[in-house]
């Protein structure tokens, strides 16, 4: 009788166990930051917004204060929504707050485990990341600039051409410049499948990493023991990943070989086929992590023009300044250069505030994480949770930037200070704006980035004056600044523009330089 009792014992104990964990997950420990109130077992799952989640983000920053914390099944968010904090745990606890949450749709099935972005902080990551700061760091990025002289030529000659397509090329322009950089060669028409396949396929792991489906495999990884027939997105992780690693790897593939044969140009995957000689990391390690900087090359740079070119038409009064400073500077006979950045402090301040007025990354992508426990301001911050720089909020920050939906070039007045530095710099208050990230996972290309902007806004306001288009009753059409699209990676909804010539004069430059472009 003694052997059954004692097997009942020990089954009441695991079972009382079990519920006691069960009954711990999604609540909020008394010593965490505060948060919205939780149910058992979602947490604030129930809460998160299916779209448009970076209000929402900014309501809860209003109302627990600048550092507070969701609980989401079993994960952990702590969401950072002032300068001060970001400079603390991102930049200063770099080597605890550097890791990724573990994302299962979006890192494990949609990407293989492969995608730098997600990359978990261990050696692989530290061995991409040196490369990639060797060959985008200030000094060597400088290498590029003919690129995007190039490129920007081929722009406003599209736009003067077919301003109807305006957003069309801007994704060409931001796509060629990476494409030359990281493979050698140029993407000369903006309906290049291999260029609409970048965008769209970001665009769908974006969406399907934000379902609720997914939340719900990531914070509760017993779900992920389901069958697929329960959980479809799983099935359409795999395709997608099926899709971009066939396109990732055949352009690795490509340029190795040209790099083996000795037919290469100088780029990013020279150097990484070097370095896979020397390290012995995989053909889809490589492609993967040439395909992240390809991705975050072509995405953020074309979206920030977007929003760039929505802010002119929304507020004219900008647009005038900014050209009178480039006809002051410069005149009509030649286009901007970047040897003109300096004595353009105006434009400098456009590229600031469009970074800062319309962040493409609303939330700063995706999640850092703990690798071991922490504490801030007196709250315990777990080994394993994620923390989220709350962008838009500490952009729209009415103490920080007056009037924050204004687009506003004149508070970086004064401000000579690139991006980068700006991010180095120990006063937090002084940091321009949050969209290239913080800490040990900043934007590798933030310096070609900057540049990009800066060609692209000197150049197209030299060149066109931005208009709303008119109603049948000849009044202006004006866009909604604050409808955006929804991803990792945002830009505005669609808008109509007017765009014109400034004069002949320019419009006959404009088709002198791009003479020697091949843009077929």
């Amino acid at each position: 009788m003694g052997a059954p009792i004692l097997v009942y014992a020990l089954c009441a104990a695991v079972l009382f166990e079990a519920i006691r964990r069960l009954s711990r997950i999604g609540r909020r420990p008394a010593d965490f930051p505060p948060g919205p109130p939780t149910l058992p077992i979602l947490g604030n799952i129930h809460q998160l917004p299916t779209s448009q989640g970076h209000l929402q983000f900014q309501k809860w920053a209003q109302e627990y204060g600048p550092v507070y914390s969701l609980i989401l099944g079993t994960q952990v968010l702590i969401v950072l929504s002032n300068d001060v904090a970001i400079k603390e745990l991102l930049d200063k606890r770099g080597g605890i707050h550097s890791d990724r949450l573990e994302m299962y749709i979006g890192q494990t099935l949609c990407s293989g485990g492969y995608r730098f972005l997600m990359l978990g902080y261990g050696d692989n990551w530290r061995m991409f990341r040196r490369l990639g700061h060797q060959l985008l760091n200030v000094q060597s990025s400088k290498a590029y600039v003919p690129y995007q002289i190039l490129e920007s030529k081929q722009l406003l000659r599209e736009i003067l051409d077919r301003p109807d397509l305006i957003l069309e090329s801007l994704r060409r322009y931001s796509n060629s410049l990476s494409t030359h950089m990281i493979y050698g060669w140029r993407t000369v028409r903006h309906d290049d499948p291999r260029l609409l396949q970048v965008f769209k396929g970001f665009s769908d792991v974006g969406k399907i990493t934000q379902t609720g489906a997914s939340a719900f495999l990531d914070f509760f990884p017993i779900l992920r023991w389901l069958p697929e027939f329960m959980t479809p997105m799983k099935r359409q992780a795999k395709e997608l990943h099926k899709k971009e690693m066939d396109m990732y790897l055949n352009l690795w593939l490509e340029a190795k070989q040209s790099y083996k044969s000795g037919t290469y140009k100088d780029c990013i995957c020279v150097s990484l086929a070097q370095q896979q000689e020397k390290n012995g990391f995989t053909d889809e390690q490589a492609a993967y992590v040439a395909g992240s900087f390809l991705e975050a090359g072509s995405d953020t740079t074309s979206s920030t023009l977007y929003g760039f070119i929505q802010a002119m038409i929304l507020f004219p009064e900008v647009q005038r300044k900014a050209q009178e400073e480039i006809d002051r500077v410069i005149g009509s006979d030649r286009l901007p250069t970047l040897d003109d950045e300096d004595s353009l402090p105006y434009i400098r301040g456009c590229v600031k505030e469009s970074l800062r007025w319309m962040p493409t990354a609303l939330l700063a992508g995706v999640p850092h994480a703990s690798n071991r426990e922490d504490e801030y301001l007196g709250y315990r911050i777990p080994a394993g949770a994620g923390l989220v720089n709350n962008v838009y909020t500490i952009h729209m920050d009415p103490q920080r930037y007056p009037d924050p939906r204004t687009f506003k070039p004149e508070r970086f007045e004064g401000d000579m200070a690139s991006a980068a530095d700006s991010a180095l710099n120990p006063d937090p208050s002084q940091r321009d704006h949050y969209v290239f990230g913080s800490g040990r996972r900043i934007c590798l290309g933030i310096h070609v980035a900057e540049r990009s902007l800066f060609i692209a806004i000197s150049r197209m306001l030299w060149a066109f004056d931005f208009l709303p288009e008119l109603d049948s009753a000849g009044k202006p059409i004006l866009p909604d600044p604050n409808k955006l699209t929804e991803g990792l990676s945002v830009l505005p909804e669609k808008f109509g523009v007017q765009i014109i010539p400034r004069d002949e004069a320019r419009a006959r430059r404009i088709i002198d330089e791009s003479m020697g472009v091949v843009m077929q």
